[in-house]
């Protein structure tokens, strides 16, 4: 095979010969439709056998897959490195003041005229008056300065916007906080942002006179009237268009990350825009690196490469229309082809795993994230959920490289070392190497919990428990049915997982 070269694309077009896989979707978070239990489509492997109920946890097996190799959260260049840039900073020390005097005195002018353009404004569920628009042309002006005072005196475009009538939604990679400023002075768009940055100064004014979509990423109530808002704006030429980072959080530009739905369930055509932010020295990315430090590098460099290249617009099919699902594959798809760069499963919740493993001061943070787009998909696991499996992995003490061995994983979960308990052991060790990593341990945890008779299971080991029928159980009982039956003692162990 010949080597590849960097022009080369990493992602080809499917052949039209090839098939292709179908994915019907409604409102809920995953965007999967489930057969039932009771559904004659789901597999009848696993039938109640009131002989030995708990049989199905040692027929079936998680599902094998590979180590997380890439951690699409992290700036390569969090510190200053090398003599170059220790000198280029004192160099531009002068320069970052009257930067910092020039960025200062722009959002001040800039949040004054939002001030001026939102004041008496109260019908905010039309579209801004056409004289308070005028008025954000100051805020839109003072965003371009203070472009120019982190160091983008000139920002290179390729292709045009597609007009408002033609494409009323926009999506977009997300690398840092720069993309936002650059789309309001350049498409003026509404956007879908977090509910918490509403509280932000300064920045929280100048949000809601876009006429900000608020969303809780945690609620599924916000989402869906997030959803509905997004189908009202975009179906009205009064509105600005909209913008919206599907990805739902900043990444390193290295790889694009699953995509939310948001954008994609009303079914309007979209122009899928790529930014990209050229470096040698500083990785410009948001990730593992504050945001003070971010500006500091900003404001301390020569001058900051930014492309921005607008994508032809995607016209969605009368199937596309009616399925987010493939909708999204085809606009992300246009977009990591653009990039040159590949698809990953990870989601905002790997991010939320990889805080949580900071918070824990554990050696390679990184080593927790588990592609949660996958797992949700598979699993129904939620962020929060994941997040809980995670410190119950780390009271079991993995070592550097984030495995755990048989006697931490029993001694994490106080249980007895036995041949029952090294059969669970097993079960998640699906390499068979004796130890365990978080995300096989969450694999397998999800993968019991989504067996069609867990639930019935666990009812019926309850009832075995609770002799005497008050509706509890004591570890007399316990004690007492554990003589009787091995079975269940594998059960609770995974129900106590």
């Amino acid at each position: 095979m010949a080597d590849p070269d960097l022009s080369s694309p990493l992602i080809h077009h499917q052949s039209s010969d090839q098939p292709e896989v179908v994915i019907s979707i409604d409102d809920d978070e995953s965007g999967l439709n489930l057969p039932a239990v009771d559904d004659p489509r789901v597999s009848r492997g696993f039938e109640f056998d009131h002989r030995n109920p708990y049989g199905f946890l040692s027929e079936s097996e998680p599902p094998v897959l590979g180590p997380t190799t890439v951690d699409p959260f992290r700036n390569n260049t969090p510190g200053v490195c090398g003599l170059y840039e220790a000198i280029k900073i004192v160099i531009c020390l002068p320069i970052a003041l009257i930067r910092l005097v020039l960025f200062a005195a722009s959002l001040a002018v800039g949040y004054l005229a939002t001030k001026l353009a939102l004041a008496g404004w109260k019908d905010k569920e039309n579209p801004m008056p056409l004289w308070r628009c005028r008025i954000m042309w100051i805020t839109r002006i003072c965003t371009r300065c203070i472009l120019f005072s982190f160091g983008y005196q000139w920002i290179r475009r390729k292709g045009k916007p597609a007009r408002r009538e033609i494409a009323p939604i926009v999506v977009s990679n997300h690398v840092s906080y720069i993309e936002p400023i650059f789309y309001f002075y350049e498409l003026s768009p509404t956007i879908v942002a977090s509910e918490s940055h509403d509280s932000l100064p300064f920045v929280g004014t100048i949000i809601r006179a876009m006429q900000v979509i608020y969303v809780n990423r945690f609620s599924q109530t916000s989402r869906k009237n997030a959803v509905h808002e997004i189908k009202r704006k975009a179906s009205c030429d009064r509105f600005p268009r909209l913008l919206l980072f599907p990805e739902g959080t900043t990444t390193n530009g290295k790889v694009l990350i699953s995509f939310q739905l948001g954008a994609f369930i009303p079914g309007y055509p979209i122009q899928p825009v790529v930014v990209r932010y050229p470096h040698v020295h500083f990785d410009q990315s948001w990730g593992n690196i504050s945001l003070l430090m971010l500006m500091f590098r900003m404001f301390t460099q020569f001058h900051n490469f930014m492309e921005v290249e607008y994508l032809p617009v995607i016209y969605p099919s009368e199937k596309q229309k009616q399925n987010a699902v493939r909708l999204s594959q085809k606009t992300s798809h246009a977009i990591a082809t653009s990039l040159n760069v590949v698809q990953t499963s990870h989601s905002y919740a790997d991010l939320m795993l990889l805080n949580r493993a900071t918070e824990l001061k554990l050696e390679n943070p990184s080593n927790y994230m588990v592609e949660m787009a996958r797992v949700e998909s598979l699993f129904h696991v939620s962020s929060l959920e994941a997040t809980r499996f995670l410190d119950t992995f780390v009271s079991m003490i993995p070592d550097s490289s984030g495995r755990v061995r048989l006697h931490d994983f029993l001694r994490g979960l106080k249980l007895k070392p036995c041949p029952l308990s090294k059969r669970i052991f097993e079960f998640i060790d699906v390499e068979k190497v004796g130890s365990i990593t978080f995300k096989q341990f969450l694999f397998a945890s999800g993968h019991v919990l989504t067996q069609p008779l867990f639930k019935q299971t666990c009812e019926l080991a309850f009832s075995h428990c609770d002799a005497d029928g008050d509706g509890y159980i004591t570890i007399q009982e316990v004690d007492s049915i554990l003589f009787n039956s091995s079975h269940i003692f594998l059960i609770f162990a995974f129900v106590f997982l």
